[in-house]
């Protein structure tokens, strides 16, 4: 097999959410610019979704669209993408996708499915037992997961001997790569297909990678900035921050656009720019939902009051510096960059948008520091703060009082209406496999828990008084 020079390679995207039109697609869309054409992205989602409109307006403007660029002093920047340029709608055995996935051209796969689309446990492992899972194991109905998806291109792939190809995580998933195909594998394994997992392992590559852009939830007030700035036609436009990151291991089996042009790091360790992103960034990000939420804030911006401000802070430094190996990362900068950002009041990044999928969140963003502080012996006072602020919010939810629909996928994984309803609610949330793995068998959780809970009320209170 070997590829046309005269074709584009193809870049496929699963997921037609905002942040890969603000991130994946800008980064291509600006080497484009530049003059390099030899890349172009396809986009399709796994699933017949809500995201399926935005697929359908997509591919009336051919892929085109605004993204609104806006600093934290507000200046804003329009800027026309045109990277995407084959819409891919949504199909009964997404018949259309798989045959775009299983083309010669199409070199690399990425994917933003959330963190918790992976289905791994609290161990990283596949969970083997999700209804998601078992169902595409035996694919009898219509696919919804992201392996499900990948079996059936990886088998077009064969049959038509269209070569290797490179299966990229965007999500904050810690060691995305790595922990995507640890699930793959092991998903593959229980097809118990042995030729489709020989060649997976010998075709495919994956890796890994930290993602980085805050882009809020649509908001329709985005016309009007668009008209006043003699935009009018664009009906598929978002706003994104003036911040981006993305750094990555220069591992593609395929090939790869020439990314470090347009400002992507390729490092063989990504690990301690994850590690920090996810510890500092989106934890605090979901600790700031969570608690402006519960005093009755729609946005991250508002939410950020002096103690919201100070809480994150000792998070970061008393907590995450002791959990985190061995950096050059300046944790306090760092700390201070990422609470700058939050207090951007032109982007508004919505409660309801950051709060969702916090279970996965709490796990993933979370649950690590906890257990490296218990593990050197010390109490995590200053991360306790988080899951109270949760237990709250999901208490605030319980009693219909949240303000506004929360959002997860993992939902039904939980059965919240219980925890609420037993003797002890708290006991019951810490004793939550799904939310703290194996911290709930940690014994002094639920006693330090209930210090950290207590803490809470009694800020929460102060806040609310200093509001009123």
């Amino acid at each position: 097999m070997s590829i046309d020079p005269q074709k584009k390679s193809i870049w496929l995207h699963l997921g037609s959410g905002a942040f890969h039109r603000a991130h994946q697609s800008w980064y291509l869309n600006q080497l484009k610019e530049k003059g390099d054409n030899r890349w172009s992205l396809s986009l399709a989602n796994i699933r017949n979704s809500a995201t399926q409109k935005t697929l359908q307006q997509l591919a009336r403007q051919q892929g085109r669209y605004t993204l609104e660029i806006i600093s934290p002093e507000g200046q804003k920047q329009y800027q026309t993408l045109r990277a995407i340029e084959n819409v891919i709608l949504w199909d009964a055995g997404l018949r259309t996708l798989v045959d775009e996935a299983a083309r010669a051209e199409t070199r690399i796969i990425s994917f933003t499915v959330t963190e918790g689309g992976y289905f791994l446990d609290d161990e990283g492992h596949l969970d083997l037992t999700d209804n998601a899972i078992a169902s595409d194991l035996q694919e009898q109905a219509e696919t919804i997961t992201l392996y499900g998806a990948l079996v059936k291109i990886l088998r077009a792939r064969i049959a038509r001997d269209s070569g290797p190809i490179t299966l990229m995580s965007c999500d904050n998933l810690r060691n995305n790569g790595d922990s995507f195909y640890r699930g793959l594998m092991a998903f593959l394994t229980a097809k118990q297909d042995p030729t489709l997992l020989a060649w997976a392992r010998k075709n495919t590559c994956a890796p890994n990678s930290m993602v980085d852009r805050i882009t809020p939830k649509f908001d329709a007030e985005i016309y009007t900035r668009l008209a006043q700035n003699g935009i009018y036609d664009d009906e598929a436009p978002l706003s994104c921050e003036s911040f981006s990151q993305w750094v990555m291991e220069d591992n593609f089996i395929a090939g790869r656009p020439s990314l470090e042009k347009v400002g992507v790091e390729f490092a063989e360790n990504v690990t301690p720019y994850e590690e920090a992103k996810i510890r500092v960034l989106n934890a605090s990000h979901s600790g700031v939902a969570w608690v402006g939420s519960l005093l009755g804030k729609r946005y991250i911006d508002e939410s950020l009051l002096p103690q919201v401000r100070q809480w994150i802070t000792d998070y970061v430094m008393q907590d995450v510096s002791a959990a985190l190996p061995p950096t050059n990362i300046d944790l306090a900068e760092y700390c201070a960059t990422t609470l700058h950002r939050f207090s951007n009041p032109w982007v508004r990044d919505t409660n309801q948008r950051v709060s969702s999928d916090s279970i996965a969140k709490l796990h993933e963003f979370i649950v690590p520091t906890l257990k490296a502080c218990y593990q050197q012996g010390a109490t995590p006072r200053a991360t306790l703060i988080l899951p109270a602020l949760y237990f709250r919010f999901m208490q605030q939810r319980d009693r219909e009082t949240l303000g506004f629909e929360y959002e997860d996928r993992a939902l039904e994984s939980v059965d919240f209406a219980a925890i609420f309803r037993a003797g002890d609610p708290l006991a019951a949330f810490a004793k939550t496999k799904k939310l703290f793995g194996s911290l709930s068998e940690q014994p002094e959780l639920l006693a330090d828990l209930r210090d950290a809970v207590q803490r809470v009320d009694t800020q929460l209170q102060m806040m609310g008084r200093e509001q009123a």
